[in-house]
């Protein structure tokens, strides 16, 4: 009954992003971008070598799943990609990926969606990434008997599964194969609830955010901005953090400092308001590159997206923002770079974050004095070398995930695929 319930709501929920669309422009892409879907996955060209299906929410948790797909890939070059993301604003950003063959949204979660879906793609195994739970689409997998795995997968008390009202739910994570976990926490809570298909491997991110600091291509037009100068970096910032920073970086950054700052909202009214309140020389990102004069500014503005994890090789510092509202962005790029952080209160959830506050690499600040102190603090040689230490110890320690998840789907994968 639950679940028939539970497909009730899908329908609703798919009724209301119609509605919506009308108003918003995301609900429009994500409309849009399922509109036909049938027709679009049938135009992929058929082909007899194994098929992975790998399922992302959206541009965060397509990071998790990348370093998967790239060791994959790097040991089965005839290995075909298929890759789904729930949001527009990670298939936006990824459709065009180079290591996946086929990139698509994925249908609304209903029954008869879920078995066309298949139909047309057939998989030889599925991973889907960190929160991605759809009842239809598993079931509908469970049923075929392929195997479906879970990577980066993240438990707590609080979810639905774990409710008094939860056992149906349950049946859906007793449907993986394997749900590849990130912490001994989330072990822990699935074995007392009687799952014990899991392994503790720690987060795929930690893996990517590596590869990226290894890797960081350079970039002319923020190399010309920073010079020689010590940087702030405030990545995925929102108007909650803003509203602390702006007057730090008004009245208290020193004069030979610079900040690049990459709001994680880029909208073109969201962009003036934050050019509104600086006091600062400043200039968007956008025209330095056109115009050549980003050395004149002491803040770059990012107006765009996909370049923040990379622009961290500039920093000294940085502020991570969202934890004055949901919830606290990306810290492991940062920190993968050796940058001691700054953030709001609102970072329980996260396992890095509490790590790095217990060892003294991340700083929590509560308003404009706050960010001031701590900053001043971090002037300090002796006091920023122990906590750029201690943030890059975290990265350091934590390692290896994504070839524990690449070592069990290898032996998933057919030699020869069954899909006709």
């Amino acid at each position: 009954m639950k679940m028939g319930l539970y497909t009730l709501g899908i329908y609703l929920f798919g009724f209301a992003m119609r509605v919506a669309a009308l108003f918003h422009p995301k609900a429009r892409a994500w409309i849009e971008g399922r509109r036909g879907w049938k027709r679009k996955h049938k135009s992929a060209p058929s082909a007899s070598t194994p098929l992975l299906w790998i399922h992302c929410a959206s541009l965060g948790e397509f990071e998790q799943g990348r370093p998967v797909i790239e060791g994959l890939k790097a040991q089965l070059p005839q290995l075909r990609v298929l890759l789904t993301f729930f949001s527009p604003s990670g298939y936006e950003v990824r459709n065009n990926y180079a290591q996946a063959d086929y990139v698509h949204y994925l249908p609304l979660d209903t029954p008869g969606n879920a078995g066309a879906f298949l139909d047309i793609w057939q998989p030889d195994i599925a991973v889907f990434v960190k929160y991605e739970f759809w009842y239809n689409h598993l079931q509908a997998l469970q049923r075929r008997q392929i195997p479906v795995l879970l990577i980066a997968g993240l438990f707590r008390h609080g979810q639905l599964f774990f409710r008094p009202y939860g056992k149906p739910f349950r049946r859906i994570l007793r449907g993986f194969d394997h749900l590849f976990v990130q912490n001994e926490a989330s072990a822990q809570l699935l074995s007392a609830y009687g799952l014990e298909q899991h392994t503790a491997a720690g987060d795929t991110r930690i893996d990517r955010v590596w590869q990226i600091a290894q890797s960081a291509p350079k970039n002319p037009v923020v190399e010309a901005f920073v010079q020689q100068h010590p940087v702030l970096v405030i990545g995925s910032s929102w108007p909650e953090d803003e509203r602390h920073l702006l007057p730090f970086v008004n009245e208290n950054l020193p004069a030979d400092w610079k900040v690049i700052l990459a709001p994680h909202q880029i909208g073109e009214s969201h962009l003036r308001d934050i050019e509104a309140g600086l006091q600062r020389p400043c200039l968007r990102y956008s025209e330095a590159a056109s115009s050549g004069l980003g050395e004149k500014a002491q803040v770059l503005i990012i107006d765009n997206i996909g370049m923040l994890s990379g622009l961290y090789q500039y920093g000294k510092i940085a502020y991570i923002g969202g934890a004055f509202g949901s919830g606290l962005h990306n810290t492991l790029e940062p920190i993968a770079f050796g940058l001691p952080v700054l953030f709001g209160p609102k970072y329980g959830n996260f396992e890095e974050a509490r790590y790095l506050v217990e060892t003294g690499g991340g700083f929590v600040v509560s308003d404009t004095a706050a960010i001031h102190q701590h900053f001043q603090q971090l002037l300090a040689p002796a006091a920023y070398a122990q906590a750029a230490q201690a943030a890059r110890q975290y990265i350091e320690q934590n390692q290896g995930a994504s070839q524990v998840a690449i070592a069990s789907i290898m032996k998933k994968i057919p030699t020869e695929s069954t899909s006709e």
